[in-house]
């Protein structure tokens, strides 16, 4: 094992930096379980974290990523031994802790998911916390009584990373899926991942938000927030749910409480940072068994190293992602 090692370290101590470092084990935090990376991803709080006003990282230097796979180097707690391969997401990795863009990685043994059997370490970061995002919302949509037989469901912000995968995940159960995006060129890749139809965003929000709109879905899978969110529970059958899990469209919900108390509409929130263990370890269980999407490596946009990451990081804050980004360590 060597002393030294890659990894991508912010800095904003005299200027705002975002550049590759060698660094050494004893730059690494505090943690029982020391890990080999092979594989991390890029989500939007790793875009944010590479921005100097993106109100991520807690201080500086710092080492972001959110989301990690590895194998196990060595181990204070006996839960986990050498050549053990797990999962490492949310928490506060890639926020106060060092994340993922780095060759090793040192974490408490409380945030680690042992890798279900049927994912590789490379599927799983395809999945990362955008599909684990997307597949915490489907269940909680089915604990709710959405089955696929109440009607159609809406996915919003549908070729993102938890939008995406959530048209997969709920295609391949069944339900008939509408996704709702404002890239047209990217409908026919929205089709192949499940999606029955392609709604325009405007047919979700149109810039206004009425108290009540016309009943058009059983359910909906929300990673966009603000106005659109509040009109689209107008549009919620009766008895539905919603599960938000994103704020890309802002933070404010000008929404009345008609869809709650005239039609028993569910307003479910996502939290995948601080998900208990026990839910955490069923929704991977299942992300490895029948929600995990027959078409996986088409979610995959691009493979990049450690060294690309610089350049790949701003992509989501443009708007130009479509699927996943995964970085390859190992």
């Amino acid at each position: 094992m060597a002393e030294n090692f890659k990894a991508l370290v912010v800095n904003n101590e005299e200027q705002f930096t975002v550049d590759v470092k060698e660094l050494s084990l004893n730059d690494l935090p505090e943690g029982d379980v020391l890990l080999k990376v092979e594989y991390s991803s890029i989500n939007y709080k790793d875009s944010l974290a590479a921005i100097p006003d993106g109100n991520i990282v807690k201080s500086y230097p710092f080492v972001p990523g959110i989301d990690l796979a590895g194998t196990v180097i060595s181990s204070e707690n006996p839960q986990f031994k050498e050549g053990d391969k797990v999962i490492a997401t949310s928490y506060e990795i890639g926020v106060t802790h060092f994340g993922g863009y780095s060759e090793y990685a040192r974490i408490p043994s409380e945030w680690l998911v042992p890798l279900p059997e049927g994912l590789s370490l490379k599927e799983a970061m395809v999945i990362g916390t955008a599909g684990f995002t997307a597949a915490l919302s489907v269940q909680r949509l089915e604990e709710n009584n959405v089955t696929p037989d109440k009607g159609k469901v809406l996915v919003t912000g549908a070729t993102g990373g938890v939008g995406s995968f959530a048209v997969s995940i709920l295609s391949k159960l069944g339900y008939e899926v509408e996704a709702s995006t404002g890239k047209e060129s990217e409908h026919e890749f929205l089709k192949s991942l499940g999606a029955t139809s392609i709604v325009p965003r405007e047919e979700v929000y149109d810039g206004k938000v009425r108290a009540l709109g016309k009943q058009k879905w059983a359910a909906a899978v929300d990673p966009v927030g603000g106005e659109p969110l509040a009109s689209l529970l107008s549009q919620i059958q009766y008895g539905g749910s919603v599960a938000v899990s994103g704020l890309t469209a802002g933070t404010k919900l000008p929404s009345t409480v008609f869809p709650f108390i005239l039609r028993g509409v569910n307003l479910l929130g996502i939290d995948s940072v601080y998900c208990p263990m026990d839910t955490r370890l069923k929704v991977w269980n299942r992300l490895a068994a029948d929600f995990k999407p027959a078409n996986l490596e088409q979610l995959i946009q691009q493979e990049i190293s450690l060294e690309q990451l610089p350049e790949a990081l701003p992509t989501l804050l443009k708007g130009q992602a479509t699927g996943r980004t995964i970085v390859k360590l190992g």
